[in-house]
């Protein structure tokens, strides 16, 4: 067992120079895995040597800028998914985003977003979602669509609504920013342990505001979980591992347990 950041982007340029030195010290901090996800075709073909690079420490989904409205894309990405499945755990991230998209093309957004929820079902995947300032569209949208493997990627919305769908038992992903955001700090509250995941969604959301993320902070976030449940911050590592490999359904660490190394 150990730190699983659920929802990162290693792929971003801001790794570009000293990515060796972040997943070293990922593993000093005490992760067993990192899950990166890619938001276009060249992302995925740059998360694909990360992926070979770390093996068995680093997986990735694979999805398409929530802002990126040409279904033409759309579909090349699916097939790009399809083609490469046996190195995909997840689709995503995808979703809806209120606060960039406006007027008639948010039509369009929800469009495409229902075609990846119902392709992530057919793919037998779970689904990453973005919803920001959208969390109750889109989440309406995956009950409607019947939606059960879904994890919301650093939910902004009500935790009213976060609790209903972790009724349905969805899971929801808390970064580092954590310290500084009075609705993060709600919506832990509010939640289950059971319903809950690290991630750090790096190179944002940092527990200061500006400063460039990374996967080692989210030891930050799951202190600051421990402190709001009041339990131990080993408790927290448990049940978050554990909710990682019932989501995904990878037995994450394995690899490195059974003296695997990166190459």
């Amino acid at each position: 067992m150990g730190y699983v950041d659920v929802h990162c982007h290693l792929g971003d340029e801001a790794f570009n120079d000293d990515l060796d030195e972040v997943i070293l010290r990922a593993r000093k901090a005490g992760l067993v895995a990192i899950i990166t996800s890619s938001l276009s075709i060249e992302d995925a073909q740059k998360t694909l040597g990360i992926l070979k690079r770390y093996r068995g420490f680093v997986y990735r989904t694979v999805g398409l800028d929530y802002t990126v409205l040409e279904e033409g894309l759309v579909d090349e990405v699916a097939r790009y998914i399809e083609q490469n499945r046996n190195t995909i755990i997840g689709i995503g991230e995808v979703g809806l985003d209120y606060y960039l998209v406006r007027g008639e093309d948010r039509r369009i957004q929800r469009k495409i977003f229902s075609f990846w929820i119902e392709y992530s079902k057919g793919m037998d995947l779970p689904i990453i979602v973005h919803s920001r300032s959208a969390g109750r569209y889109a989440l309406e949208m995956l009950f409607e669509h019947r939606a059960e493997r879904v994890l919301m990627h650093a939910f902004d919305g009500r935790s009213s609504l976060a609790r209903r769908a972790a009724e349905r038992g969805y899971y929801f992903s808390i970064p580092p920013s954590i310290a500084r955001s009075i609705q993060k700090q709600k919506l832990v509250k509010a939640l289950p342990l059971e319903n809950i995941l690290l991630e750090t969604d790096s190179p944002v959301l940092a527990p200061e505001k500006g400063v460039r993320n990374e996967p080692a902070n989210v030891r930050i976030s799951a202190s600051w979980i421990a402190k709001i449940k009041g339990v131990p911050l080993e408790s927290v590592v448990e049940v978050t591992y554990g909710n990682a490999r019932a989501l995904f359904e990878v037995d994450f660490g394995a690899a490195r347990l059974k003296g695997a190394e990166a190459t």
